[in-house]
C-alpha cells in the first residue's frame, strides 16, 4: 500500500477546487428546494421582552503569525454581515440559515479578503473571518432548547495558540458559502429573536424570546490535555452540556456534545498545558 494518501479531486488544482465548490453550491440549492424547509426571513427592530442569552467576542486577535491586515478586513466583513441577521425572528417550526440571510460574499458588496481555513490549513479569501460570526451564534444557541440541525467542525486541527479564549476549544464552527452552513430549528412553541452588531472591539450577539426559559444551560470542557503521538502533538478534551432547573438548581440533563482529538499545528513552546505520551505518561 502506498504511504501517500490519494488526493481528493478538490486538492488536484485550484480549478478542481472551484469546480468542487460550485458542485457543493448547486447541490445545496437543490436540497433546499426539494426539502421545502420553512426558513426564517422576517425581521423586527422591536426586541422581544425576554433576554435568553448574550455574548460578545473580540474581533481583532493575534493568531500566530497571521497578517493583522486580515484581522482588519475581518472587521469589515463582520460589520457587513451582522445587519443581515440582526432582528431576525425565528418563529415556531422555522429554521435559521446563516447563508440564506447573509448571502454570497463578494467584493461588489464590499467584502474583503480575510482569514479562512481550507483543507485544515490557514488560507485567505473574500469574506474570510465570518466563522467568528457562526461561532458566536453557535455559542448562544448551545444555551437554548433550539435544535442545531447543521454544524461543521474545523477538520480536527488546532491551528493557533490560545489568546484571550472565552469559550472552550472545539466549540467552533466551519462555514463556506453556501454548502457548509450553520442552521438551527425552532421546535418550541414560542418565537425567538437574534440581534447581532459590531463596535470598535467586539462582535455582539443577543438572543431574546417572548417569555423566559425555566431552565439554563452550562457548557464546559473536561479531561483537557495534550498528547504526543508518533511525533505529533494532539489536543484532547470533552465538551459537555448541562441543562439546569433555574428554581431548584438541579441538573435535569447532561450530554457529551463533542470529543476533541485535534492535531496541534503551532510550535510546542506555545502549549501551556501538560503533554502526555500516548500511554498516559506526562512528559512535559
Amino acid at each position: 500500500m502506498s504511504e501517500h494518501k490519494r488526493k481528493l479531486f478538490c486538492e488536484i488544482s485550484p480549478l478542481c477546487y472551484e469546480i468542487s465548490v460550485l458542485k457543493g453550491c448547486l447541490m445545496r440549492y437543490w436540497q433546499d428546494f426539494s426539502a421545502k424547509e420553512s426558513f426564517c426571513k422576517k425581521r423586527s427592530g422591536d426586541p422581544l421582552p425576554a433576554v435568553i442569552q448574550k455574548h460578545k467576542s473580540l474581533i481583532r486577535r493575534k493568531l500566530g503569525d497571521v497578517d493583522m491586515t486580515l484581522q482588519e478586513n475581518k472587521a469589515v466583513n463582520l460589520a457587513l454581515a451582522a445587519p443581515a441577521i440582526s432582528g431576525i425572528l425565528i418563529r415556531p417550526g422555522e429554521t435559521f440559515s446563516l447563508w440564506r440571510l447573509v448571502g454570497r460574499t463578494s467584493p461588489r458588496r464590499g467584502f474583503k479578503e480575510g482569514l479562512m481555513i481550507k483543507r485544515g490549513k490557514p488560507d485567505r479569501g473574500i469574506g474570510g473571518g465570518l466563522c467568528q460570526l457562526s461561532n458566536l451564534i453557535h455559542w448562544i444557541i448551545l444555551h437554548t432548547p433550539l435544535e442545531i440541525t447543521e454544524h461543521h467542525h474545523h477538520d480536527n486541527v488546532d491551528l493557533f495558540p490560545d489568546f484571550g479564549r472565552q469559550v472552550p476549544f472545539g466549540v467552533g464552527t466551519s462555514i463556506s458559502y453556501n454548502y457548509l452552513d450553520y442552521r438551527f430549528k425552532n421546535n418550541t412553541q414560542q418565537t425567538f429573536q437574534l440581534f447581532i452588531d459590531t463596535d470598535d472591539r467586539y462582535l455582539n450577539a443577543e438572543l431574546r424570546a417572548e417569555v423566559s426559559l425555566s431552565v439554563k444551560y452550562h457548557i464546559e470542557s473536561r479531561n483537557e490535555y495534550f498528547s504526543r503521538e508518533n511525533g505529533s502533538i494532539f489536543r484532547n478534551s470533552e465538551i459537555w452540556r448541562q441543562c439546569i432547573d433555574k428554581i431548584s438548581g438541579s441538573i435535569i440533563e447532561e450530554n457529551l456534545l463533542k470529543t476533541n482529538h485535534a492535531r496541534v499545528m503551532y510550535d510546542e513552546k506555545y502549549i501551556t498545558g501538560e503533554i502526555r505520551e500516548k500511554s498516559g505518561t506526562v512528559v512535559s
